[in-house]
């Protein structure tokens, strides 16, 4: 009798991930994903005992992905730590247009709220607060910029827009400063 295949929960993941970055999380089904891994759709039931307990693993993953785009933007060094993390967001959204919908463009009517990016806000404040920004106005600027981000992210991950990087760069710093008048900051 041969050897009984070991499929690892590494792999499994791994293909998984592959497969919600090209067809989104509505793509990954226990047969799209046993196709991938080469097996039959039992060891990812040993690993994982179904199809939520994975989506919640690639979902920790996507949220990682997603921070570690945030972290690079600042650590370049390129421009001011907030803006940094509007272009991060923005970026991600064109890099990553799957995962990207995944965390802000799902349907979350029912008792679902966006929970994943809540570590990071803390950051973004702190980042403002550091700057001189009053935690009361922070949370007004931060509300203005992230629509605006959000809605040039969601044209890039949808498609829509391909702007270049100069005029994605004036934009924010425009909006930005803007607000920060409107406001009296």
């Amino acid at each position: 009798m041969p050897a009984k295949k070991v499929v690892e929960r590494a792999y499994i993941l791994k293909n998984a991930l592959k497969i919600v970055k090209k067809d989104g999380m509505e793509g990954l089904n226990m047969r799209s994903l046993a196709k991938a891994c080469n097996c039959s759709t039992q060891p990812v039931y040993n690993c994982f005992g179904g199809m939520a307990e994975l989506k919640k693993e690639i979902a920790a993953q996507i949220v990682q992905i997603y921070h570690e785009y945030l972290r690079k933007e600042i650590a370049s060094g390129k421009y001011p730590e907030y803006k940094a993390t509007g272009m991060g967001y923005i970026r991600f959204a064109k890099d990553e247009p799957q995962f990207f919908k995944y965390l802000f463009m799902r349907d979350r009517s029912g008792s679902e709220t966006l929970d994943e990016d809540s570590g990071f806000n803390d950051e973004v404040f702190k980042i403002m607060e550091r700057s001189g920004v009053s935690e009361s106005r922070a949370h007004e600027l931060h509300a203005h910029m992230w629509v605006w981000v959000h809605g040039i992210a969601t044209m890039y991950a949808t498609g829509y827009l391909n702007w270049d990087w100069i005029t994605v760069e004036r934009m924010l710093t425009d909006e930005f400063f803007g607000v920060k008048t409107r406001l009296g900051i």
